[in-house]
């Protein structure tokens, strides 16, 4: 029985050419070569399984190399060629630092750098996961590293740059390695396919570059595990079952239940994922990509950021057609909280069903409020206005005022008083706001609801100020403070004014929080409701704070001792008998 040989390492790259995916820097590394332009150092960087082990060694293969084609690869036919291809050259050497991790290591790597190799032009030395040497080590590694012999040539690979000490990133050419995108992985596994003569549906393919997460090598493993399983013929649900991945299906049913506001039927489809043997925060993960993709498949624009195969993006693109852009704002949002919180739920199912639930009221109120928008009647010639309609007493008012206009002789007119201004008020006509594109600037339900609001009141009498018609007028001013909060209507619930000589009326507050907060904002109003209300002459509103006993502040000792004092005249005694002092 033959040996079997990982696709990991039986299609492992021998040229340049064939590196997936780091197109950038296998053409700086050939170019480098081509022009003679060599560094002593480099260090490539970057996620597992994406080439930084295997492009070292092609470079180690391509400088020693004898007769390079005219692209910058190398011949594979001359001796050190051959002796690479056998694992058999002494020119490169290979070291792994997570074992040789100490100063003596080191030292004994200084030793050998300095034999000339006895084949080819350069020794290439390959430290792999050079970041877990010690800082001794390091610092032993930097004068030889920094002045090699002109034959060393030194490669350092490792997946966590920052773990390196500044100190040799400066003495190295840093090559940073990306991940491996989809689509190559893609292209990739199906070369491997074809030589291996295995069927595989691309679906299914794309759902092991998925799970790859960017890596050449775990694609390839991943691949011969399900060719073990699956034999010569790969399906995508045979993929899905093997690797434990969430058919994309249930996301497509989760989100077509979700606008129709289907409670039921989502809660089910969690339940049969749950049921199945899934993590629900893998679910809720995946539907958020879900969420995700069907929004960048609404903008011809964002459509090449979907990774998907060409089935499954036409899915995409039927579906995000039904899905608002609001709902989508909004699923996401409340998509990405669930996800944070998950964790620290203790009733997980709970909170992704509740989560679950949200979606349906999302795409519920976005119905609603589409209904809202339309006209109550189904006649054809209603039209929808673009500004509010007024109330029923509004236009009554001003119908009366209208009205009283034209009946009052020239002469009656009402006497103006200063401070008071009075605003003119526009005739109304019903007919108007129907036909009017636009709508007039004094129509405002708020406006004729609020009391305090500046200007006389159309078909309203004004009184004469006096101190017995503002006490009752009083609490109708503070009855129209009511959308203000309780601790307002608190406040001037408790408020007991007085009207003093001279037209001068005066707020009695609790404390200077309440008299700026009266002063600022609500001694404008008050004003404005007795010139609506009387015809008066210039008033003064005057606030004033009634500090109780009880609620007098007591900050220094002192002041404190001389309260108690006060109240207890024995403690000045007891101070002098034991002869006390305050701190």
């Amino acid at each position: 029985m033959d040996n079997f040989i990982v696709s990991a390492r039986k299609y492992r790259p021998a040229t340049f050419e064939m590196v997936v995916g780091q197109d950038t820097i296998t053409n700086t590394l050939k170019s480098a070569i081509k022009n003679r332009l060599l560094a002593q150092a480099y260090l490539f960087c970057g996620p597992r399984g994406v080439g930084k082990t295997t492009c070292a060694r092609i470079f180690a293969k391509t400088i020693n190399c004898t007769n390079l084609t005219e692209n910058g690869e190398a011949c594979d036919k001359c001796e050190s060629c051959l002796s690479f291809n056998s694992s058999r050259s002494f020119n490169i050497h290979e070291l792994d630092a997570a074992s040789n991790n100490k100063v003596e290591d080191i030292r004994s790597l200084n030793e050998q750098v300095r034999i000339p190799p006895q084949v080819g032009k350069y020794s290439v030395y390959i430290i792999d996961e050079v970041h877990m040497l010690s800082s001794s080590a390091f610092n032993a590694f930097l004068k030889t590293l920094e002045e090699p012999p002109p034959h060393a040539i030194f490669i350092l690979a490792t997946t966590e740059k920052h773990k390196i000490i500044p100190t040799i990133l400066s003495r190295c050419q840093i090559f940073d390695f990306n991940r491996i995108r989809i689509e190559d992985i893609v292209k990739r596994l199906e070369y491997v396919a074809a030589k291996e003569s295995v069927t595989a549906e691309e679906e299914a393919l794309h759902i092991i570059a998925q799970k790859a997460d960017g890596a050449l090598r775990d694609a390839l493993s991943i691949f011969d595990q399900v060719v073990s399983l699956c034999g010569r013929n790969i399906t995508y649900h045979d993929v899905i079952e093997n690797l434990n991945v969430l058919d994309y299906e249930y996301y497509f049913k989760g989100v077509a239940a979700a606008l129709k506001g289907d409670v039921s039927s989502i809660l089910l489809i969690f339940n049969e994922i749950l049921e199945n043997g899934f993590d629900g925060h893998n679910f809720v993960a995946g539907f958020n990509s879900h969420l995700r993709n069907l929004l960048v498949s609404k903008d011809e624009v964002t459509l090449r950021l979907l990774e998907a195969t060409p089935s499954v993006k036409q899915k995409y693109l039927e579906q995000s057609s039904l899905c608002p852009v609001d709902f989508l704002y909004s699923a996401l949002e409340a998509g990405s909280n669930c996800d944070i919180t998950y964790k620290n739920s203790k009733n997980q199912r709970l909170h992704a069903e509740l989560w679950l639930i949200k979606l349906c009221r999302i795409s519920s109120s976005d119905d609603n409020s589409i209904q809202k928008k339309k006209p109550e009647s189904g006649r054809p010639d209603d039209k929808v206005t673009d500004f509010p309609l007024p109330s029923k007493s509004e236009i009554i008012r001003k119908e009366e005022n209208r009205k009283n206009e034209a009946v009052a002789p020239a002469g009656n007119s009402i006497p103006k008083h200063n401070p008071v201004i009075e605003k003119k008020v526009r005739s109304f006509s019903v007919k108007d706001v129907f036909t009017e594109n636009t709508a007039p600037s004094e129509i405002s339900s708020d406006a004729a609801d609020d009391p305090s609001s500046a200007g006389p009141v159309p078909g309203t009498a004004r009184i004469e100020f006096s101190g017995e018609a503002f006490h009752a007028s009083w609490n109708e001013f503070v009855e129209s403070l009511k959308g203000e909060g309780a601790r307002v209507m608190s406040m001037f619930r408790s408020i007991k004014p007085e009207v003093e000589e001279e037209n001068t009326i005066r707020i009695h507050l609790s404390n200077a929080a309440q008299k700026d907060l009266f002063v600022l904002t609500y001694k404008p109003k008050l004003i404005g409701f007795l010139e609506n209300r009387f015809t008066m002459p210039p008033v003064d509103i005057e606030t004033s704070v009634d500090l109780s006993e009880n609620d007098q502040l007591l900050y220094t000792d002192e002041q404190k001792y001389n309260y108690l004092q006060n109240k207890y005249p024995v403690l000045k005694e007891f101070r002098k008998s034991f002869n006390l002092d305050l701190p």
